[in-house]
């Protein structure tokens, strides 16, 4: 189920995505409603998610943009190198096959393309957490996040990927990386 509108985006996701100055020809990689996709500056911009309904309200958000409806775990229906730039934003942490994402993302991305992803930040702070109060009040079992991430984690993942990290920061409990093929 999508929910209704949640309203704009976290204001560090949008100050994060509009410091990218992408340009060119750009995939939001799990775009969802495309809340954070109209922050992109793109002249080509393309909206990728396994969320029909989503893709839907993305498609009314931004008419101008080319909307693709993925199927979980499977090739990304697009071309080679097709893309300067791929914004996965509150997304990897959704996914079974992080490594199979990434190897499409990077597949699809064009040589010396940027990929940049955000994710919830996980650390000694929520291991502390976690051993003061216990892993259920930390972890909600219903939740839909599969994967948790530190800033080391996430480097060394996009690193084994093959790409070179250029960042990883996190701001308000997200972190935010940047990465080239």
């Amino acid at each position: 189920m999508v929910p209704g509108d949640p309203g704009p985006p976290p204001a560090h996701l949008v100050d994060f995505v509009r410091s990218l100055g992408l340009g060119g020809r750009v995939l939001d990689l799990g775009a969802g409603d495309g809340r954070l996709s109209a922050e992109l500056d793109a002249a080509d911009l393309t909206l990728a998610d396994v969320s029909e309904v989503a893709l839907g309200r993305a498609a009314e958000r931004l008419p101008h943009a080319r909307t693709v409806l993925l199927e979980p775990d499977a090739r990304l229906p697009l071309e080679d190198s097709a893309f300067d730039a791929v914004l996965c934003a509150e997304t990897l942490e959704h996914v079974r096959d992080v490594q199979g994402l990434l190897s499409e993302a990077r597949r699809v991305l064009a040589p010396r393309g940027t990929l940049s992803v955000t994710t919830p930040a996980h650390g000694r702070r929520t291991g502390l957490a976690a051993a003061a109060r216990g892993f259920e009040a930390v972890f909600d079992p219903l939740s839909p996040h599969l994967r948790f991430f530190t800033a080391r984690s996430l480097r060394r993942l996009l690193d084994e990927m093959g790409f070179d990290v250029a960042a990883v920061d996190t701001r308000a409990g997200t972190l935010l990386a940047r990465a080239t093929r």
